[in-house]
Parts: C-alpha cells; structure tokens; sequence
C-alpha cells in the first residue's frame, strides 16, 4: 500500500501592500467631511483619484489590472451618487459606466492606436533597424562621435516611430552589436555611455515631437476635452525642438564629462555596423512602401493648419489604410496585433475618462481651487506659475514609473489650476509646456520604460544614470524656465 504523498503546504494570499494603502486611501477620502461648494460625486472621484495614485506609484498591481479597477470603481461609486443637476436623482450605473468609459471614444486614443500601428509596422518590417544603421554607418570611429550618432538615430527615428519604448528596443540591441564590435568591455565607460545616451536622448525627444510618445498625446487629448482646442505638430515641434536639440548637446557634453571612454577612437567600428547593414540585404519593397508613407505621414502632420484642415489623427489612420491594403500594403492584422501593446490602449482610454469625469464632477475645479487658494499661485506671474508647478512635476515623476500614469493623475487638475488662475496667459499653451515636463524620467532608471530596457543591457548601474541624470534634469529645468521668458513668449505660448 502506497503511503500518502506529503502536500507542501499552501502559501497564503496575501493582498499587495500598495493596494492596501490605495484602499485605504481611497476609504479615508470618502469618510472626510464634505466641503459645501464640493458634490458628493466630486468628493467620490477624489476618492477614486487617490486609490489611482498609490496604485500607480506603487504598482501594486499592472496599469492593464488598475485601469479595470478603475473603471468599476468610477460605476458604482459614481453610478450611486446624487447627479449635479438634480441631487434628488442618481447617476445610475449605467450612466456612470458611460462616464467611465469616454476616454475610448477620444480622438487622442485613436491617434495612440494608430501609432503603436506604425511602430509595430517599423518593427515588421525591419525598417526602423535599417534607419538606425545607415544612420551610425555616416560616423566615424572617435567615441565623440558615436555619441552624436546615438543622439542623431534617436532624432530620426522619434520622428519616423511613435512609440519610445518600441525605439529603444530597437536600438538597443544595434548599440550592443557596436559595443561588441568595438571590444570594449560591456561595463565600460563607453558602453555605459552609449547606453545613457539612447535612454535619456529618447526622453529629450519626448520633449521635441508630438507623436513621438504616448503622455504627449495624452495631453492633446486632455486639451481638447478641457480646453476645447489643441497644439498642431507642427506648433509642438517649433516649441519644443530648439529645446530638445540644445539639451542633447548638454547630453552628449555630461555624458563625456561624468563618464570620460577609456580611448579617443574605437578602430573596426564603423565598419562593422557597415557589415551589419550589408547582412540585413538591400531595402524591401515593403520596407520601401513604409518609408514613404511614413514621410507622407510626417508632411501631413507638420502642415496641419497650413496647407490642409485635416487633423493628425485623421491622416494617421489614412496612413494605416494605405499599409493594411491587401497587396499594396506591408502588413496583415495578424502580423502585427502581437507587437502592439493593447495594454496601453486601455490604460491610455481610462486614464482619459478619469481626467473628464474629474471635469464633469466638478472635482477637478474644486481641487484647483484649493491648490491655488493654499499656495498663492494667484499672486505670482505667468513664469513663477510655470516654474513652480514644472518642479512640483519633476519632483513627483520620482515617484512614477510611467509618464502615461502621471499624465493621467495630475494633468486634469494642474489644467483646472490654470483654469482657475486670474491674469492673462495662454492656458493651451502653458498646458504643452507642462506637457514637456512630463517627460522628464532622466533621474532614476524605473521613470521611464526605456530606461529599464537600457538597464537590462548592464552596461550601466542606478548611480552612473542618477548622476548624468541629475545634471540633464537641473540644465533642463533651467532651460525651460528662460524658454518660458523667451522663445516661448515669443511664440505667445506664455
């Protein structure tokens, strides 16, 4: 007779810290007593805000998981609170489930949609591999100049690829065939600042290109549901280019101070990324096809206003009518529904939704007000406004791994604080600037997806990035600040 085979005992379930507190959070918001000029159904998005936060911050669970929680949370807490217009009446569940969901009927998202598309589309094809390399075959062997030609492929293909984590998968793994065809050692200076310099240019450009990131678009949308207009690509990028052209400069300078390359000049290595372009074969037809569509794309996009009425997302989908056509096209929906991330598109459309329903509960004009009562932000100009709510934006991006979450969290309100202010300044404009600081993961490697993707090489560690980070983030700052008393006063931004 057999004897019983010992079970190993079960590990208990244990709920993530994170989402402890959030609840916890989100319990103590509604329990507060409520302000007379605050409705019920504000005080209860505040609530659900505050659970958004500490999830966020703390990811305590996956930003696919949270924006669900979200979502339910928005339909029976707001589905059970008095309506604005009439406090003898409920919203009602479906009514709220409505409010819940109108971020996914957002232009804005649309536009996302369509450009993880194209990103997916660079990456099926190859094309975006074969920019990057002709792109480094035009620099010579000197570590400065490796550098430059690091920064040159990320501007090129910020421009061509709208997704930033999909480019720094991209490169990353042609800077690596460089590292190793040069034959320095893989925690060397020069491979630590290679890498620095893919992740931190990528977030430069963040700054610089409309489509280049997803917390960009994400702004767009919130100026169109609270604003009720937009910043053209073209504006974005006359704003945000002379910036993000002067800081890769200051990047490139930074990274040869801090992390000096152990030699002048790397013998072999143009030549081999040469040999690397010369392995992949001559350009595709498919490969040819994507690369004029995407330049029809980018000329469609810069003149937007100018030569034509229709908008980017308009001329982005026309796009991806042209690539999904059966033999014309490049492309199947079977060949690229694997690549795209549709985890981002719902995180993208809730976090849409959570800013309009601050909007539409009045909860977002409350919470501006309180922050423009209790911090004097009444009493200063239209710089002083920038430059406070700039730091306070740095500072808590610290606390955020994703620049879409933050965006998401505290653009509606930091919009309604405009809103609320007195004087005369641009609101849409002082929004797109806001917009740029959101970008600014350049201290710690877990503020931006393509920080960690350059991490994983181990080519450099948390303090080499915290310290070539630190100085990007202080110059950068500072930049803003005389851009906000020049150039983009000039441009009426101000």
């Amino acid at each position: 007779m057999n004897a019983p085979v010992a079970q190993a005992p079960e590990t208990p379930v244990r709920l993530p810290v994170g989402l402890l507190i959030a609840l916890v959070a989100m319990v103590t918001v509604l329990l507060l007593p409520l302000p007379a000029d605050l409705p019920v159904a504000g005080q209860r998005m505040l609530a659900i805000l505050a659970f958004a936060v500490v999830v966020w911050i703390s990811e305590a669970v996956s930003y696919e998981a949270s924006a669900i929680m979200i979502t339910s949370l928005m339909a029976f807490l707001i589905g059970t609170a008095p309506t604005l217009q009439d406090p003898t009446q409920i919203y009602g569940s479906s009514a709220a489930i409505s409010l819940a969901l109108t971020g996914f009927s957002n232009s804005a998202l649309a536009l996302v949609t369509g450009a993880l598309f194209i990103a997916a589309a660079m990456t099926h094809t190859g094309l975006d591999r074969r920019i990057a390399l002709i792109t480094l075959t035009r620099v010579g062997t000197s570590t400065r100049l490796i550098l430059v030609g690091a920064v040159a492929v990320t501007i090129l293909l910020s421009l061509l690829v709208p997704s930033a984590t999909a480019r720094s998968a991209c490169v990353v793994p042609i800077m690596m065939g460089v590292i190793a065809a040069f034959g320095v050692d893989k925690r060397s200076n020069i491979a630590a600042g290679l890498m620095i310099v893919v992740a931190q240019g990528t977030s430069i450009w963040n700054v610089g290109i409309q489509t280049a990131a997803a917390q960009n678009l994400l702004t767009v949308g919130f100026m169109d549901k609270m604003l009720g207009e937009r910043v053209s690509w073209l504006d974005w990028l006359i704003a945000g280019a002379p910036w993000a052209l002067i800081m890769s400069v200051v990047l490139v300078w930074v990274v040869l101070k801090l992390l000096p390359p152990e030699t002048d000049s790397i013998p072999g290595g143009k030549e081999a990324v040469a040999q690397s372009l010369v392995d992949i074969g001559p350009m595709t037809g498919p490969q040819k096809r994507l690369l004029s569509v995407s330049l029809l794309l980018l000329l469609a996009w810069a003149t937007e206003g100018k030569l034509h009425s229709f908008d980017t997302t308009s001329t982005t989908y026309a796009g991806l009518v042209i690539l999904l056509l059966p033999r014309i096209g490049i492309m199947t929906w079977k060949d690229v529904q694997s690549r795209i991330p549709w985890g981002t598109v719902i995180v993208f459309g809730v976090g849409i939704s959570l800013g309009s329903a601050l909007l539409t509960t009045h909860a977002g004009q409350w919470l501006g007000g309180q922050v423009v009562t209790h911090t004097g932000l009444d009493q200063v100009g239209a710089l002083a406004v920038f430059a406070i709510l700039a730091a306070f934006l740095i500072l808590i991006h610290l606390g955020f791994a994703s620049a879409t979450a933050l965006t998401s969290a505290l653009l509606p309100i930091l919009i309604a604080v405009l809103q609320t202010l007195p004087g005369e300044f641009n609101r849409l404009g002082m929004t797109m600037l806001l917009g740029f600081v959101v970008s600014y993961g350049f201290i710690l490697p877990i503020n931006a997806p393509q920080n960690m993707v350059c991490l994983g090489t181990e080519t450099f560690n948390a303090r080499q990035f915290a310290k070539v980070g630190l100085i990007v983030t202080l110059v950068g700052y500072l930049l803003m600040l005389v851009f906000a008393a020049t150039w983009w006063k000039w441009l009426g931004w101000m």
